[in-house]
């Protein structure tokens, strides 16, 4: 039984590399190699310096792990490793990669190379590859795999057995049989389950399910991704606009997307660009993808700092008002990050809806005001204790209420209205929300304080 690969072990076998490598004992380590799961292979080349990478990959030999290992390979490394490769090399690699890892593959090199490494390919494996070029990379014609178990419907129960025992080797997905009728058009769906329990002189016709559950070649990754995740299914077929069936999209390819767009996400939301494997960049590239996002947060301190400077008079006279700022500053900037964070992750799973989405917006606008009356009481009544004046108790009071107020229908209207621009909505977070929210918060608070006290 394999233990999971985690913590000490995984840097255990890191330096047992490590050292056999600075001792060039290479048989050893190829043995070594030659035994640990691709997966865990591409864990330790992530980190391994470019120069140990390049030496260590010339002495993987098994076919089968070498394919499956360059398909779990981070892009920036496998690109890394291209350079040093023969195209030969390369060949010998994607025949041994499934069909839509051989194609993201082949989508990563330039339009030269890809000429090459296809023209010396098998002619059915390029033509299957060159298939899948031909589909946007984040669609479901880009993630599907050509590979599955299609069957005529008048088919019994024990020939369709003796078919999967034969073609399972080649298939991607072996839990599903799709019944087509003699154009290729989808007809129904059995399980394995089904196959087993029936009896064997039975049509694949009789015992099928006909409200199969597809997508088309153009429908976005994402959109598949939820689509597995509702309906708990291991696969779900790609059709034509014809009803053709033209591959499946298994339910390991959903775990990669559903990984990239949360990573994606995420990284959109703190403001530090999309870039999956930003982490593998040089210093220099790391520094220019963050950047511009950070240079939003300048423009909004530079502009929360024209505002206050516009209410010197005020802070001169009333010299507690600036011992406020920050705490106004940050609870309105958390609270708008938390509303933009819940409705993006809710219009990824399909929990929040763009064209119903008055009930959620009237929810999280509740939340907002209970959340900013509570800590505006707190903090009013911190500043009149402090202080011992009750107007200003009531000045940071109503600025913080309404602070929390506006940064959560901020963080809430924005991703759904860029979402019904068609906009990604994980750009709006981070510095955007933050900084309005520093701006206007900080505004507020000084126009309330003008208002109310006597300066």
């Amino acid at each position: 039984m394999r233990k999971e690969f985690i913590g000490t072990e995984g840097f255990v076998l890191l330096d047992t590399v490590r050292r056999l490598y600075r001792r060039k004992a290479w048989s050893a380590l190829g043995r070594v190699l030659k035994k640990i799961h691709p997966g865990e292979l591409s864990w330790i080349f992530r980190h391994l310096t470019s120069k140990e990478r390049t030496a260590i990959f010339e002495l993987l030999k098994e076919p089968e792990q070498l394919g499956e290992f360059f398909g779990e390979l981070d892009e920036s490394i496998r690109l890394e490793l291209v350079e040093a490769m023969t195209t030969e090399r390369m060949v010998d690699v994607i025949d041994n990669m499934a069909s839509d890892d051989a194609a993201d593959f082949l989508d990563s090199l330039e339009e030269e190379l890809r000429d090459q490494v296809l023209a010396l390919m098998r002619k059915e494996d390029a033509a299957e590859v060159e298939e899948l070029l031909q589909y946007e990379g984040d669609t479901a014609g880009g993630i599907m795999s050509p590979d599955f178990l299609a069957m005529d419907g008048d088919l019994k129960v024990s020939e369709a057995v003796q078919q999967v025992q034969k073609l399972s080797e080649e298939a991607e997905m072996a839990f599903y049989i799709y019944v087509i009728d003699k154009d290729g058009n989808l007809q129904g769906v059995v399980s394995l389950r089904q196959l087993l329990m029936n009896a064997s002189d039975k049509q694949l016709s009789k015992i099928m399910e006909t409200d199969v559950i597809a997508v088309s070649m153009e429908t976005d990754q994402e959109e598949v991704a939820q689509i597995v995740s509702r309906y708990n299914i291991m696969a779900v077929p790609v059709v034509d606009h014809d009803g053709v069936i033209l591959g499946i999209v298994t339910i390991d390819d959903v775990v990669d997307v559903i990984r990239e767009e949360a990573t994606e996400d995420f990284l959109q939301m703190v403001g530090a660009g999309k870039d999956r494997e930003i982490l593998l960049k040089p210093v220099f590239q790391n520094a220019v993808t963050r950047l511009p996002w950070l240079l939003a947060s300048w423009v909004g301190g530079v502009l929360a700092m024209s505002v206050i400077s516009s209410f010197q008079n005020q802070l001169v006279q009333v010299i507690a008002l600036a011992g406020f700022i920050p705490v106004i500053i940050g609870m309105g900037g958390n609270i708008g990050t938390q509303s933009s964070t819940l409705t993006i992750r809710g219009l990824v799973t399909g929990r929040v809806d763009i064209h119903r989405s008055w009930g959620f917006i009237g929810k999280q606008l509740q939340v907002g005001l209970l959340l900013g009356g509570f800590f505006g009481i707190l903090l009013g009544l911190a500043a009149w204790l402090f202080y011992g004046n009750p107007e200003l108790g009531g000045v940071v009071a109503l600025a913080i209420c309404f602070s929390m107020l506006l940064s959560t229908v901020l963080g809430t209207m924005v991703p759904i209205g860029l979402r019904r621009l068609d906009v990604d909505p994980a750009v709006a977070t981070g510095p955007f929300v933050t900084t309005s929210t520093d701006v206007l918060g900080v505004l507020i608070y000084f126009l309330l304080a003008r208002a109310m006290l006597p300066i």
